[in-house]
């Protein structure tokens, strides 16, 4: 169930701005690092007018917090982030089906608030819900089922009886491998009337109003009318198409962050 946050104040001048699934560190680090380089520039270009940031999940491919253990690397985005927090920008991070197994980590270093679940928040006057996207709506069955063992507490703690540099590189190639977990189905257009989330946004409409219903999960940049008055956004990716949200006195929409390469 989600629970109102306090509201976000949006100052004349200032924008909110959302991001999913950068999935660093997939397929290997060479290959991933130019995307985190991208990313932390984007970070760095929107803080001055940013008044919130919303990290919609799957920043990592693999993601677990051992007791006393964090996967190695991710420098510079981590690094980023506590940059942001250290400046008294607010940065909200929902866990994905990739790094779902957060506990505590972002809040202890980066003073950054982890949700598992999507919440509620009320920006700028209009009503919000957010989320990553996995396991919502109809079907996604097969997901579902392993999600429930993913996130069981027996499950977690046998894992974390593995040596980390086993655990972590059996995370990673299960990751990379499982069709389940990366959601390599999943990346094109179903149509409207076969897109789960927006099945799920309507459904919700129906018990109370939303403005926006933002998700990532998907890999594509969708934006879907539910209603006159109310929209479903899917962010993309920070892989293929590099988009991002952005909400402002205008409204919300979807940009485009052009990598330095192009």
């Amino acid at each position: 169930m989600t629970l109102p946050m306090k509201p976000i104040a949006l100052p004349s001048g200032k924008k909110v701005f959302f991001a999913s699934d950068n999935h660093l560190g997939a397929p290997d680090r060479e290959a991933s690092l130019p995307r985190e380089k991208e990313f932390v520039r984007w970070l760095r270009a929107i803080e001055d007018e940013a008044a919130a940031i919303f990290l919609l999940g799957d920043l990592f491919d693999f993601w677990f917090e051992y007791k006393t253990v964090v996967p190695k690397g991710f420098t510079r985005v981590l690094g980023a982030l506590a940059h942001l927090s250290d400046r008294g920008v607010p940065v909200y991070y929902f866990v994905g089906n990739h790094d779902l197994w957060m506990r505590g980590y972002f809040e202890a270093e980066l003073g950054v608030p982890v949700f598992h679940k999507p919440q509620v928040f009320e920006i700028g006057g209009k009503r919000f819900f957010i989320g990553h996207g996995d396991g919502l709506g109809p079907g996604d069955k097969g997901f579902k089922r392993m999600k429930k063992v993913f996130t069981h507490p027996l499950a977690q703690w046998l894992f974390r009886w593995l040596h980390p540099d086993i655990g972590v590189r059996m995370g990673h190639y299960f990751s990379v491998k499982n069709k389940l977990i990366s959601g390599d189905e999943d990346v094109r257009f179903l149509g409207e009337e076969n897109e789960w989330l927006v099945q799920y946004a309507r459904r919700k409409l129906t018990e109370a109003h939303y403005d926006y219903f933002v998700f990532g999960h998907r890999h594509l940049p969708l934006e879907i009318p539910l209603s006159p008055d109310s929209t479903y956004f899917n962010l993309g990716d920070w892989i293929g198409h590099f988009t991002y949200g952005v909400f402002d006195a205008s409204g919300f929409r979807l940009e485009k962050h052009p990598p330095q390469s192009s």
